[in-house]
């Protein structure tokens, strides 16, 4: 390998490159092996020992392909060095800890921006690619509405509402990021480029695909994922009943992320699907910004000044085990702030019991609540 490339990046990279080898089979193998380059460097009668590891990827993983992965991989790190695109492997810090929490998450990300993918307010919109009038301006108006939330704002990059809503944010000085179905050097659809270049300075691009890659048709559903995982909460603007906006929300769902639904016209075939969702209790009706900050915890983080803060030390005999575990993690935490999911995790709690307990530790001016399920140190 060449020495001046970072080893462990460019293993990282090429285990993602393996035909056949998903993200979930990347994680199971970084399990066993402890580091993508073991990986790559394991005999295959210690491959076959790991679950999901059959003759076929055994085969793969120390056959040809091997030395063309570590080839491409290397193409892939020198090329997003010439072009300033950052190559987040999931083990990675700057990787989305939103994205982490879900369990078909990507296991590299080609970013190339300005906006930080960790933002304490992040939301998706998405739409169809047929928008009307009523569409535009809704995503127009939703995004002024909340504007002062300086969220970062997430879509699609496709015709339609998705453009709609990159185009509101940059009006409004917002970041936004477009999560992209393509290599990071093809704009899809070409129209956008533009956008897409503007976005560079105020926001980014996202993909999990390699550079190259074309707009293949399987590859929307895949990024839709992406979407909903990286935002607190997803807003459908206008959808019928069937198409990509409620395949996010979907997942959105299934991520136990908020999801609302903009009311259109009666009859409005463009606004069926949002009206099916609101209908059947899946999606919270949007009517006015206070919907969104309500649901997020936007509402409640705006009125967070003023409040009474305990102490920056903590005593262990004021608490008892159990909450100050959960003060220790807090402790260690990035900015002192973590997700619901994580603290559980790190804890070693039940998420119920935590949630308990949290409420206790919020009562008591320890702790505060912040948007997407996120807690900190007061």
């Amino acid at each position: 390998m060449p020495t001046d490339l970072n080893d462990t990046l460019l293993h990282e990279v090429a285990l993602t490159l393996f035909p056949g080898v998903g993200p979930q089979l990347t994680r199971q193998l970084m399990s066993y092996g402890g580091s993508a380059r073991n990986v790559l460097h394991l005999p295959p009668g210690k491959l076959l020992k790991i679950p999901g590891v059959g003759p076929a990827t055994s085969k793969i993983l120390t056959g040809p392909e091997r030395t063309a992965a570590l080839k491409q991989a290397e193409d892939s790190v020198r090329k997003a060095e010439k072009e300033g695109v950052q190559l987040l492997f999931y083990t990675s810090k700057q990787f989305p800890a939103r994205l982490k929490q879900i369990p078909d998450a990507p296991a590299l990300l080609y970013y190339q921006g300005t906006a930080d993918l960790n933002h304490p307010k992040t939301l998706a919109l998405v739409g169809t690619r047929q928008a009307t009038d009523y569409g535009r301006e809704q995503t127009e108006r939703l995004i002024k509405g909340i504007a002062s939330h300086r969220p970062l704002i997430v879509s699609g990059l496709a015709y339609g509402i998705d453009i709609a809503a990159h185009r509101a944010a940059l009006q409004e000085s917002l970041e936004t990021v477009g999560v992209m179905a393509t290599g990071l050097d093809v704009i899809y659809p070409h129209a956008h480029r533009k956008t897409a270049e503007k976005m560079l300075s105020q926001g980014g691009l996202l993909t999990e695909f390699p550079f190259g890659t074309p707009p293949d048709k399987y590859n929307f559903p895949a990024r839709n994922r992406i979407i909903a995982g990286l935002s607190d909460g997803t807003v459908v603007v206008e959808a019928a009943r069937k198409g990509g906006a409620l395949i996010t929300a979907d997942l959105a769902l299934d991520y136990n992320r908020e999801v609302l639904a903009v009311p259109g016209p009666l009859g409005s075939v463009a606004s069926e699907g949002c009206h099916d969702f609101i209908k059947t209790s899946r999606a919270a009706l949007y009517a006015e910004p206070a919907d969104i900050e309500q649901a997020l915890n936007w509402d409640l983080a705006l009125h967070l000044q003023g409040k009474p803060t305990a102490p920056s030390t903590y005593d262990a005999d004021d608490f008892t085990a159990e909450d100050f575990q959960l003060i220790t993690v807090l402790l260690t935490a990035p900015n002192r702030e973590e997700h619901l999911d994580n603290l559980a995790w790190k804890a070693q709690l039940p998420v119920h019991t935590v949630a308990s307990l949290l409420l206790g530790l919020e009562f008591r001016a320890v702790i505060k609540a912040l948007p997407g399920k996120r807690f900190g140190l007061l």
